[in-house]
């Protein structure tokens, strides 16, 4: 492509963006089109499934932790040691693998708990924003005025 089809092509780009911004979709002009859409069941059967991945991966995949001697080492950090001790370099590479492999394993530990910690509190405080909505406007009677509504999307 030469350079100022480029640059034509850039700015009607530029030009079609800017005159369809929306908060809710992206480049399709369509008022309906949506980019998320996440309703309470989904977020809890993600937030369960974190949950249990956390669970199994804590159990099974802890090679570091598994046959613990007196001293804390696990079957596979015994092996290493007693590699290292007769002089065998793949001693200190088992080592380094059970290091890696354990900090990898609490990563993604973290992230199981943290997206399934996120999306129970997620729910709860879409619930309490829907009760105070609901009492809110049970308060009042007759229609909520358009400016009191307004107020709630700003």
């Amino acid at each position: 492509m030469v350079w100022q089809e480029w640059e034509n092509a850039k700015a009607g780009a530029r030009a079609a963006s800017e005159a369809r911004t929306r908060l809710n979709g992206v480049g399709s002009g369509d008022a309906d089109a949506q980019d998320l859409v996440v309703h309470q069941d989904d977020l809890g059967g993600v937030g369960h499934e974190a949950f249990v991945l956390h669970g199994e991966l804590k159990k099974k995949a802890d090679i570091a932790g598994a046959g613990i001697d007196n001293g804390g080492s696990g079957s596979t950090m015994q092996a290493a040691v007693a590699l290292k001790s007769h002089h065998f370099t793949l001693g200190a590479e088992l080592e380094t693998t059970v290091e890696l492999w354990t900090s990898q394993v609490k990563h993604v530990l973290q992230a199981c708990a943290h997206i399934s910690n996120h999306l129970d509190y997620t729910k709860k405080r879409h619930t309490a924003e829907d009760a105070k909505i609901v009492a809110d406007l049970r308060g009042r009677s007759g229609p909520v005025p358009v400016s009191d509504l307004d107020k709630d999307f700003r």
